[in-house]
């Protein structure tokens, strides 16, 4: 069909959008997923912040040989599953080709689990990424919390770190992974962790004064895993020096420079940031959240780490809460945790998860080259 400017027709118009979109389609390579899981443990001394195992546990999703035989991936008992992470294939093997795969660290949001970042690991999967997701000691849903997990904030960074430390090191992951091409994103609490990555700085101090201020919002109750969290860091640095040490290093930069994009998802705990410390995030930023998120307001923390991190990025999503960000939730989930599962009416959560991956996928992409 041959489409002249001066008869334009409808026609014409469905026809050249349907070459476009065969052209796009035709340059995107879907990949069937792995999965393996990883007990990293890194040499001693390493802060642990109370939790009974010394080990980095490891979800990692990965472009998978197209023999591959991909599962659903369940949290819980698959009878009767919390939640849904995607699916993978189980120890598969990774594909031959290309030689080298970029790699995307990921961070889960407080008291969560590296699986609960699966629906992004296995969408970033299933496009040619190597995606590791840590479960962050002292504050994941896999054992009993500890204040120091769920107050040590910069730990995480050194975890992601850790992480790549240990995936470079991996007898199967090492050789394939390039890198060069080494990214970060995080939810919530992660996404606090990829910005403390990127050379931001979060101190508990600032977040303690501004949470006693006017400005104070829905980001400064007390987490729903963690009743009364706030008042016993208060006991615990006035009658602990081990803690007062550990809240010593909020100050110091956790950068790592083999970071090279970070993307984040919620982020929480804006006003815990120094502004002066953002002048030191050189690397590509993108923040996507939602409007109606209520438990991370975007006024103090998505559009505040979009004004003051240099060209960061900010996508706002319509009437999308703080865990819309989770994976979407089974039947248990639904009625047992209803605040964390059910979404506002007219948002379907597949469907976010899957333009959040696409902005994700497109950004990295972009700057890991």
């Amino acid at each position: 069909m041959h489409c002249q400017r001066a008869t334009f027709s409808l026609a014409c118009f469905l026809f050249l959008n349907l070459q476009v979109s065969f052209v796009a389609s035709a340059k995107t390579t879907f990949y069937r997923v792995g999965v393996m899981r990883r007990t990293f443990t890194p040499p001693e001394p390493y802060d642990w912040r109370d939790a009974k195992t010394h080990a980095l546990i490891t979800d990692i999703w990965y472009p998978a040989d197209n023999t591959a035989s991909e599962q659903t991936q369940w949290l819980g008992s698959p009878d009767n599953p919390f939640a849904n992470a995607g699916k993978a294939a189980p120890n598969a093997a990774l594909i031959a080709k290309p030689d080298k795969l970029p790699l995307i660290l990921l961070s889960h949001g407080t008291g969560a689990s590296s699986l609960m970042m699966g629906w992004l690991g296995t969408a970033l999967a299933s496009h040619g990424f190597v995606a590791a997701a840590v479960n962050h000691p002292g504050n994941n849903a896999l054992e009993a919390y500890t204040l120091p997990g769920f107050s040590l904030w910069w730990e995480r960074a050194t975890d992601l770190s850790t992480i790549l430390d240990q995936l470079l090191a991996d007898s199967t992951f090492g050789p394939r992974i390039d890198s060069k091409r080494v990214g970060a994103a995080g939810f919530s609490l992660g996404g606090l962790t990829v910005i403390e990555t990127a050379g931001g700085i979060a101190e508990i101090s600032r977040y303690q004064d501004f949470c006693e201020s006017p400005k104070a919002d829905g980001m400064c109750g007390d987490p729903v895993e963690f009743p009364g969290l706030s008042a016993k860091i208060a006991d615990l640095a006035k009658s602990d020096p081990a803690f007062q040490a550990a809240l010593a290093g909020a100050a110091k930069s956790h950068r790592d420079p083999r970071i090279r994009a970070i993307f984040a998802m919620a982020p929480a705990l804006g006003p815990a940031f120094d502004p002066a410390s953002f002048a030191k995030i050189s690397i590509p930023t993108q923040i996507v959240a939602g409007t109606a998120d209520k438990a991370v307001p975007i006024e103090s923390s998505a559009k505040f780490f979009a004004a003051n991190i240099h060209g960061a990025q900010l996508t706002l999503l319509q009437d999308v809460g703080h865990y819309t960000f989770l994976a979407t939730c089974g039947v248990l989930g639904r009625t047992s945790r209803p605040d964390i599962c059910l979404d506002n009416a007219g948002i379907l959560r597949d469907d976010i998860h899957a333009q959040t991956a696409n902005l994700a996928r497109q950004f990295f992409e972009s700057n890991l080259r």
